[in-house]
């Protein structure tokens, strides 16, 4: 076969807009050119990809919607050869900027750092911490090599990730909260009080289904945890921000018919960014860490 990864990059491309015009604008290419390398790609694989009898947009064929991911997936192998390549080449990184989700367990943070330390004395740490949303637009702008962060649905095609480990999340309101005297919290009791929730309501995050038809939404769960010791509704909560010393005596877990599925903790980077051995070292360490207070 004769086809090359320009061809597959503009058929995800006109996959993705579905739009050859706009492909070739943003390529700074002709229309035809974008049209006829398409055409060329179709004939060595031998199967048509686009139906451009359809309308004015193209619409996958059925052999082209079974070969998309194959060639997103080519894309991405490309994309790691050339950042693996990139990382033998540079050697050591002399700088590691992190970036965590704000409501990260700080005591691995703070110890895979120190050990860090002594591993690579030499590595300047530039640490940046963000409420949700913040960490993957850190590494998208090249303000951070590293992420570590919370799972979710949203996550950019332009970032890779690795699951490290998971956090337990637990049901809780104010002590004074009509909730807190009660033995066995059903989902209708649940449904008739003020929910918290994690915003946006698109996030994906776990514990993010709505129960209670009135919500109020916040960015953090420690904003969330701050609206909560003042009654203004339950919520579900990492239980390390939980047992956060401020909020000792100030908020109870609820015994609940139902709770959400831990958070999974993720570790992000840029596919044509890799790590280097630092960052590595670090997720590793920051793995064992996670689990030593699971």
């Amino acid at each position: 076969m004769q086809w090359n990864l320009e061809q597959i990059r503009l058929f995800v491309s006109v996959a993705d807009q579905r739009s050859f015009s706009a492909v070739a604008r943003d390529s700074r290419r002709a229309q035809s050119a974008v049209s006829n390398a398409i055409a060329l790609l179709e004939t060595d694989l031998g199967v048509s990809l686009f139906d451009r009898s359809s309308g004015r947009q193209p619409r996958l064929t059925e052999a082209g919607g079974a070969l998309l991911e194959e060639a997103r997936e080519l894309l991405r192998q490309c994309e790691r050869l050339d950042g693996r390549a990139l990382a033998l080449m540079r050697g050591q990184e002399a700088r590691l900027r992190l970036a965590h989700d704000e409501a990260m367990p700080y005591q691995p943070v703070l110890d895979s750092l120190e050990a860090l330390d002594e591993r690579f004395p030499s590595v300047e740490v530039q640490l940046a911490s963000g409420a949700q949303g913040d960490v993957a637009r850190k590494l998208l702008e090249r303000r951070a090599d590293l992420g570590l962060l919370f799972h979710h649905e949203q996550m950019p095609e332009a970032l890779e990730r690795r699951v490290l480990g998971s956090v337990e999340m637990v049901t809780v309101c104010a002590v004074d909260h009509p909730l807190a005297s009660e033995p066995l919290i059903t989902r209708q009791q649940l449904a008739r009080h003020r929910q918290l929730l994690i915003a946006p309501q698109q996030s994906g995050y776990p514990g993010g289904e709505q129960l209670s038809p009135q919500v109020w939404r916040a960015d953090s769960f420690y904003v969330m945890a701050e609206l909560l010791m003042r009654g203004l509704g339950w919520a579900w909560l990492p239980r390390h921000v939980v047992q956060y010393p401020t909020y000792q005596n100030q908020m109870i877990e609820l015994s609940s018919e139902w709770t959400p599925p831990a958070l999974v903790v993720e570790m992000v980077w840029r596919r044509d960014e890799p790590l280097g051995p630092a960052a590595r070292w670090l997720a590793e360490c920051f793995t064992h860490h996670l689990k030593a207070i699971g």
